[in-house]
């Protein structure tokens, strides 16, 4: 297994900061995901990586070696493409084969290994066929086999998933976190999307204009953000802000948007202004009159919109001067219907405040 540094990476294209002096210490053997949205660049953080982009400043080690002088194939880091990259003119195998007719391995073990890698990727006995018979998951398949036949040290993939459909890429996802943990090998894997990151990833790096904003794991990201971009990124939340008008011993009461909500904020004196996230499934209904445990907080609220989808319910609440609330809850609450009025309840300690912008 093979750790990964980057140290203080930095790229530009003119006046366009890409990568604005990234550093990243990643474990070996662990799958460490880069996230964020379009333009952020985590693509180009890991073409870096790969060496098909150069870099203005900083160095990338794959273990104590240097490897940002040193050419992409003799790296020895196999990449997976967001549109595969699949040769249209070459068989299953021909694909699978091309990394090591570049190595000049034998027949006989190029042959032995190209079996191998198949069956790694469940396309046994699929070496004979053309691109054009197999469906967008066995393409992906093939990509990821003719990644791991020559061996890598790591493995990248840049946007994997993204040209299936959502069924499929939910199959996908959890087969390459299987493989990847079968095989233990180092794995940068970029995505814009949160589920996939949380779903998948040891570790996520969020990014923004060239930056990490927080890094860690996917439930430590997600319960406590480090910025209101962050929270409004990685899953839905409601992201609220207002002054601080009273502090009781649950914490602080902010009024937000003409409402009264109690939130976890040491140290925050009345007057001063914040934002705060709070999650829709953090928020619960509660019949009214029933007892709150210690701590916890309640408003009325009115429904405005309600969304079901099965598993779960996606509710939204109107409050005060005609703010909404988004909730979910599991399944489909009896008796819920548009223009009911509901109480909500809520644990404080289930906020997450920011400095005000």
């Amino acid at each position: 297994m093979t750790a990964i540094r980057i140290d203080d990476v930095a790229r530009a294209y003119g006046p366009v900061v890409a990568v604005a002096g990234v550093s990243l210490d990643i474990v070996a053997g662990e799958l460490f995901t880069l996230l964020g949205p379009s333009g952020c660049g985590k693509t180009t953080l890991l073409r870096m990586v790969a060496g098909f982009s150069k870099l203005d400043r900083g160095r990338i080690l794959f273990g104590d070696r240097r490897i940002d002088t040193v050419p992409p194939h003799r790296r020895n880091a196999g990449m997976v493409f967001q549109n595969y990259a699949i040769f249209p003119n070459m068989t299953v195998g021909g694909n699978v084969a091309y990394g090591l007719k570049a190595r000049h391995v034998p027949g006989a073990e190029m042959k032995a290994r190209i079996a191998r890698a198949l069956e790694l990727v469940r396309l046994g006995g699929f070496g004979e066929r053309w691109p054009h018979q197999l469906s967008g998951g066995q393409l992906q398949r093939v990509a990821l086999a003719r990644c791991l036949v020559v061996e890598p040290d790591v493995l990248l993939l840049d946007e994997p998933l993204s040209n299936l459909d959502a069924q499929l890429r939910v199959e996908m996802r959890a087969e390459i976190r299987a493989l990847q943990q079968k095989l233990r090998i180092t794995t940068i894997y970029v995505t814009h999307d949160q589920e996939e990151a949380l779903a998948i990833s040891d570790r996520v790096a969020v990014m923004r204009g060239g930056r990490v904003q927080q890094l860690g794991t996917p439930a430590n990201i997600y319960r406590r953000p480090a910025s209101a971009f962050v929270a409004a990124f990685l899953g839905t939340t409601n992201l609220l802000s207002g002054p601080v008008v009273a502090r009781t011993s649950a914490g602080a009461v902010v009024l937000a948007d003409g409402q009264r909500f109690t939130v976890t904020a040491d140290g925050i004196a009345e007057g001063a202004r914040v934002s705060f996230s709070l999650r829709p499934e953090a928020i619960h209904l509660s019949a009214s009159g029933e007892a709150l445990p210690p701590g916890w907080a309640a408003l009325e609220a009115r429904v405005a919109r309600i969304e079901f989808l099965g598993a779960i319910t996606r509710i939204e609440f109107s409050y005060a001067d005609g703010a909404l609330l988004r909730v979910a809850v599991l399944g489909l609450p009896p008796g819920l219907a548009e223009g009911a009025t509901a109480r909500l309840v809520y644990d404080p300690a289930q906020t997450t405040v920011f400095p005000a912008p």
